[in-house]
């Protein structure tokens, strides 16, 4: 974390000094904003944080409850995500409060007698070492709750407006702000009240029922499994062994996945109810929690569960859906005009629970689509940018389908219906990249280039997100790792992996690093001249000398930007190696020099040598406005 550069901080530094549209912002909904999300979940909560810190933009987020959500329904907070709130700045805080899933039970039929479950296996959860970060299990009201926080202590001080309910829109032709949006006040002095706010964009992130999805003409499509299950997050006393453990349980009477939660002491079950007849099939949502609980006191035979306390239970079928767009442009309508609405998170996507992933999902569709907006309104990058998130991100909820509907499938088998007995627990291991978020890969476009130098680095592949590695910053001589350093600030990060020569003489590094101050090609001269030089682009250096053999005095300026009113100078942008961990070995970095250029989402978009300057300056292109060519200033 950084502060003090614009002066003495006496207070919290993670409360930014208001600037922009949080100067004076309105407590009231105003009738015109840049943007208007609708729906407080993770998608639309995440949105929201990212765009608090364009202090340009005037974005307001609306819920129909007229307070912040107790408990939510999802709980499972893959890698990935945990990577996300690191870039947020709340990952430590919320990771000691989370139960973290280390290893996974699977018990299956004692062979001697089937009417008795018996652990039969144990898998490590990140057996390879996907991530340094946890998988973990936390309610969806405290990512919630974080995201809010971020977003309340930003410069544009964001808060949810609670009790609005969106009713319907109309994006007209023209305007400054040509989406029409009509919402029904729902708690307050004036509820029952209708009023209509034009934004210039829409975020329909509200839910699988999605009004805004609705209104643009997009349909989930796709198929329901017969097949039911309750679930329900209770405090109860049991002999099950493993009751603090994440467990597959496949018994005679049905299978139950458990999910130890937060605290130590609640935890959840998705119980197996069994098929669903086609021709009664609502009749299965009347199941009470008793009869749940009576259900996997069976299958957990011969462990008996004494329930003390309920604090949810719901029943629900296996379905998954699929809207084939997330914006409102139609399919004839494709590179004639730009998205004005989007929907985001189970708004266009829903599958089931079991696998974790729906919150996850959600919030990298909320990630994806933010920074693409700030970044348009607040003049850096040209309109087209904002295709590009329907683009990948349905590609990401077609995978997640597929996955979810194989995973779905194995939980509901029957243990003799396995072709083998370790069936489950090897697909659990073998596709653990997957539910990790890791497996995101986007295609080229305007955002990714082709990866034509991807041999430079081989543990850096274009389209995949940013995976960090231990290096030791010079200033400080502090062991970290790179990646971690990233915010989720909107800028795009260039990460200059030097070539052998140590800093202070004529070498590679030493000629990009000219280049990139200097030229007028270079992206960083598009940076507007009263900004920070650092304001659109985070640039740093790894050497690969030991922090030991460096010296910061010889290491080029424009990896010590001057930033601030001050003109203060920043020091933390360059690192050595790290003796123990490599990451020139560990990522396959070439060693005559790389450029490894990261999107504000973490994915790397380009991979190129040090010497392609051209082919950088020709990426940039595209999403750099030509008006902030020559680094005028910024007005919006």
């Amino acid at each position: 974390m950084q502060f003090h550069h614009h002066g003495y901080v006496s207070g919290d530094p993670r409360v930014k000094p208001a600037a922009g549209v949080g100067i004076d912002r309105p407590a009231d909904l105003p009738d015109e904003v840049d943007v208007l999300i609708v729906g407080t979940g993770p998608a639309g909560m995440l949105a929201a944080a990212q765009l608090s810190q364009f202090p340009n933009v005037t974005t307001r987020i609306i819920e129909r409850r007229a307070g912040r959500l107790p408990i939510g329904q999802a709980d499972g907070i893959q890698a990935r995500s945990v990577e996300t709130f690191q870039a947020f700045g709340f990952a430590e805080r919320i990771t000691a409060e989370a139960y973290r899933i280390t290893e996974m039970a699977f018990w299956k039929p004692d062979p001697a007698d089937r009417s008795r479950i018996v652990r039969s296996a144990r898998a490590v959860d990140d057996e390879t070492g996907i991530s340094e970060f946890p998988h973990l299990i936390v309610n969806q009201a405290r990512v919630l709750d974080y995201f809010a926080e971020v977003a309340a202590n930003s410069p544009t001080r964001l808060t949810p407006d609670y009790g609005y309910e969106f009713r319907s829109l109309v994006v007209e032709d023209e305007g400054e702000y040509p989406v029409r949006a009509t919402l029904l006040r729902t708690s307050g002095p004036d509820e029952g009240k209708e009023r209509t706010v034009r934004a210039k964009y829409v975020i329909g992130a509200d839910g699988a029922r999605s009004k805004v999805r609705e209104a643009i003409g997009c349909h989930l499509a796709g198929d329901t499994a017969n097949h039911a299950w309750g679930v329900m997050d209770v405090l109860a006393v049991t002999d099950f062994p493993d009751i603090r453990t994440k467990c597959a349980i496949q018994g005679e009477k049905g299978s139950i996945l458990l999910i130890p939660r937060e605290g130590g002491f609640l935890f959840r079950m998705y119980v197996d109810l069994g098929e669903v007849d086609p021709s009664t099939k609502h009749a299965v949502r009347s199941t009470t929690i008793e009869q749940i609980i009576h259900k996997a006191n069976e299958i957990l035979h011969p462990y008996t569960l004494d329930v003390r306390d309920v604090a949810w239970h719901s029943v629900y079928e296996v379905g998954h859906r699929l809207t084939d767009r997330f914006d409102d442009v139609l399919p004839e309508e494709r590179g004639t005009r730009t998205p004005r609405v989007f929907i985001a998170g189970d708004a266009c996507h829903t599958h089931s629970a079991k696998a974790g992933q729906g919150m996850n999902v959600s919030m990298q569709d909320g990630f994806n689509l933010a920074w693409k907006l700030g970044h348009v309104l607040e003049g850096r990058s040209p309109e087209a940018l904002l295709s590009t998130y329907s683009e990948e991100r349905q590609v990401v909820a077609k995978n997640l389908i597929d996955f979810d509907k194989e995973w779905s499938a194995m939980m509901a088998k029957k243990p003799e219906e396995f072709a083998h007995p370790s069936d489950l627990e090897d697909f659990y291991v073998r596709t653990a990249e997957f539910p990790a978020g890791f497996m995101t890969e986007y295609a080229p476009s305007m955002l990714v280039a082709p990866a034509a130098h991807q041999a430079l680095a081989t543990g850096f592949p274009v389209g995949k997100r940013f995976k960090s590695a231990p290096v030791v910053r010079v200033s400080d001589t502090n062991p970290m790792h790179l990646g971690h350093h990233a915010t989720a600030d909107g800028r795009w990060r260039i990460y200059v992996f030097a070539d052998a020569a140590p800093a202070g003489g004529h070498s590679g590094v030493a000629d990009f690093a000219e280049w990139l101050a200097n030229s007028p090609q270079s992206p960083l001269a598009a940076t507007p001249s009263d900004a920070d030089p650092d304001a659109w682009f985070d640039v740093k250096v790894v050497y690969q000398q030991p922090h030991t053999d460096l010296d910061i005095n010889a290491v080029p300026a424009v990896f010590k930007p001057q930033v601030g009113p001050f003109k203060l100078t920043d020091y933390e942008k360059v690192y050595g190696t790290d003796p123990k961990a490599d990451i020139f070995e560990l990522r396959g970095l070439d060693r005559g020099g790389v450029v490894v250029v990261v999107r504000p989402d973490q994915y790397v978009a380009n991979v190129l040598p040090l010497t392609a300057t051209a082919e950088l300056a020709e990426f940039f292109d595209g999403l750099l406005k030509p008006r902030h060519a020559a680094g005028q200033p910024l007005t919006v």
